[in-house]
């Protein structure tokens, strides 16, 4: 009779296999259940955006964007922690017995105006970015800057590294 097609052969290579994959599901679910605590999820500053793909910037034109974009980021980073320090102490306020409202209000309206500075910085940003552009590498430029603004809700502090107020 043939080894290989012995019944007691099968029969233990069958049951060896089941034990192995018993096993391997079950390091698997361990896996899971280790990775399953707290996640702590950040992104960097220094996220780096492919421009060159979509946009097809010489190398010059890449180094200068990633200039560019330092720069902007430098600029804005103090209205970010001020928008940061301001939610903290709306937060703050909003704990006490009997908040003051126009406190509130006044750092809301504070929040606002660190905004809209942003805003105007982005808008100046994406115009010193065009400038660098070709006109056809502006359209793309353009399709390309509304794509992520699509797809990337407007919570930029995520994007730049800086925690939420609610931590």
């Amino acid at each position: 009779m043939n080894f290989l097609t012995s019944k007691k052969f099968v029969t233990i290579a069958l049951v060896l296999l089941v034990v192995l994959n018993v096993t391997l599901l079950g390091v698997l679910w361990w896996q899971n259940m280790e990775k399953s605590g707290h996640v702590t999820v950040t992104r960097q500053f220094s996220r780096q955006i492919s421009f060159s793909g979509p946009v097809a910037l010489s190398e010059s034109q890449t180094e200068s964007f990633q200039k560019l974009r330092k720069e902007h980021f430098d600029k804005v980073r103090p209205e970010l922690e001020a928008i940061d320090d301001e939610k903290k102490q709306i937060l703050s306020e909003s704990f006490k017995d009997k908040p003051d409202t126009a406190k509130i209000a006044s750092l809301a309206q504070e929040i606002g105006r660190h905004q809209a500075v942003m805003e105007r910085e982005l808008a100046n940003h994406f115009h010193d970015l065009s400038q660098l552009c070709s006109p056809a590498q502006r359209d793309s430029l353009k399709a390309f800057l509304e794509h992520i603004s699509r797809h990337n809700p407007p919570a930029r502090r995520e994007r730049w590294n800086f925690f939420s107020p609610f931590r």
